[in-house]
């Protein structure tokens, strides 16, 4: 094991040993109350630019296997654990965490008090952080931190998106395609295609710059805004053409999603503290007073008072802090939530909220026919 370093933006360290992958890795360092859905983790292309500790002190116990993943790559900058478990134990599994680790050229650190680092996160706020096992001294760690970009301000969807359009495959299984849906990748996770496509969608994936000409050429059913990684407020590309498809066909948003989408319909978004990054969040619909355990990675949020209320429907509520986790339009058919349905880590009690998609889509269908 090789000695390395964690260090924060404001001067506070911790020392452990890092696995075989040597060097440096910076980004904005976040902590993940999951216990477990690492493997998701470490693929989910939201988390793009960061560094991730997790909370639950054994990592990796039941290995790595191909079929978790929700992307082709891991995008994490680096991973920070208490202890990497040595001896994984599941069928699934094809090789150790360790051995993905390493294989894909991650820097991950142990023997970190995960404990100490996420109180000290919770009391002070996410920042940036480097992890290194060649550089000790305090001063220059310092001084190559403050040439990292912050997370604020930064547009990290032009390094996750596709770079061509392609449609998701669909399997013997799947029912017969319903409907036609223009998917805009900001970072989209491999399971909310699969979903959709269980749903009886045939989804076609654009980049994100793609036009509101480009999309409506295949005569979507509906148009669903992905999960990313960054600041909303940054992705200006997109929050402009999402208007153009205001009243024209149904929107669906997740994540980053709904929040370029509360964006679009003119609100504010603003940074949270620590953010929400975990498997355990209590949200409650407020159309049907049904209360979820939801899975959430985001840094971002919706202001709600940004919104105008005679346009704008709040439908889900953060329990913890009161913060909004969905909205839908009065007039349009527009739809999004902050938190993950499609979980991939995580409960699956809000799936049931792709239906409304769904049904949005079927009524778009009903009404174009007569």
């Amino acid at each position: 094991m090789n000695k390395a370093i964690l260090y924060l933006e404001d001067g506070v360290n911790f020392l452990g040993g890092s696995l075989s992958v040597v060097g440096e890795a910076s980004g904005e360092v976040i902590f993940n109350t999951s216990m477990t859905g690492y493997q998701e983790i470490l693929t989910d292309p939201s988390y793009a630019g960061q560094i991730v500790v997790m909370t639950y002190p054994l990592i990796g116990n039941y290995g790595i296997n191909p079929e978790d993943v929700e992307s082709h790559k891991v995008h994490v900058k680096g991973f920070v654990v208490k202890e990497f478990c040595r001896h994984h134990s599941n069928f699934r599994a094809t090789e150790s965490l360790i051995d993905y680790l390493n294989k894909n050229k991650i820097l991950a650190i142990e023997g970190v008090d995960t404990r100490a680092l996420t109180r000290h996160l919770r009391e002070r706020g996410a920042m940036k952080a480097i992890i290194s096992t060649k550089d000790f001294d305090l001063k220059i760690l310092a001084n190559k931190i403050a040439s990292v970009p912050s997370m604020e301000g930064s547009d990290w969807v032009k390094e996750v998106t596709t770079k061509k359009k392609y449609v998701w495959p669909k399997k013997e299984k799947d029912p017969q395609v319903i409907y036609k849906v223009a998917a805009i990748d900001c970072g989209i996770k491999f399971n909310i295609l699969c979903i959709l496509t269980r749903l009886g969608c045939d989804v076609h994936v654009f980049p994100a710059q793609t036009t509101f000409e480009e999309i409506m050429a295949i005569k979507p059913d509906g148009l669903f805004v992905s999960n990313g990684p960054g600041d909303p407020a940054a992705i200006t590309y997109v929050i402009e053409n999402l208007k153009k498809f205001f009243g024209v066909i149904p929107i669906f948003g997740i994540c980053l999603g709904h929040q370029m989408l509360g964006l679009a319909l003119g609100g504010k978004t603003y940074k949270l503290k620590f953010g929400h990054h975990g498997a355990n969040h209590p949200v409650k619909d407020l159309l049907n007073h049904r209360i979820g355990i939801t899975s959430q990675n985001h840094g971002f949020c919706v202001d709600i008072q940004s919104l105008n209320s005679d346009e704008v429907e709040i439908v889900n509520m953060n329990l913890n802090d009161k913060t909004m986790e969905g909205l839908r339009h009065k007039q349009y058919p527009i739809v999004s939530f902050q938190h993950h349905p499609e979980a991939s880590p995580g409960p699956q009690d809000a799936q049931y909220l792709f239906n409304y998609f769904i049904e949005m889509m079927k009524k778009y269908k009903k009404n174009a026919t007569t």
